[in-house]
């Protein structure tokens, strides 16, 4: 049999990718949850829908939430 690939081609740094929770994910980031916290959500859709909802949360408490007011009074008015 005729080898027809091009020489600049190197095969041998090639690897077969693991399937399963193993592989590794190219372009997203992957969590892993505590299995006491993984159990609460079916799916991973359940986990983010979850997480969303308390970023929501987290943002309208962040502007609702009363500003501290600057201090006017001088300590040279003692």
């Amino acid at each position: 049999m005729e080898d027809d690939l091009r020489t600049e081609y190197d095969l041998k740094s090639l690897r077969v990718r693991r399937l399963g929770s193993g592989r590794k994910s190219f372009g997203s980031t992957t969590v892993r949850l505590e299995p006491d916290v993984a159990e609460m959500f079916p799916s991973a859709d359940a986990v983010n829908e979850a997480l969303r909802f308390l970023m929501r949360v987290m943002q309208q408490n962040q502007t609702s939430a009363p500003q501290p007011q600057a201090n006017n009074s001088n300590a040279a008015d003692d």
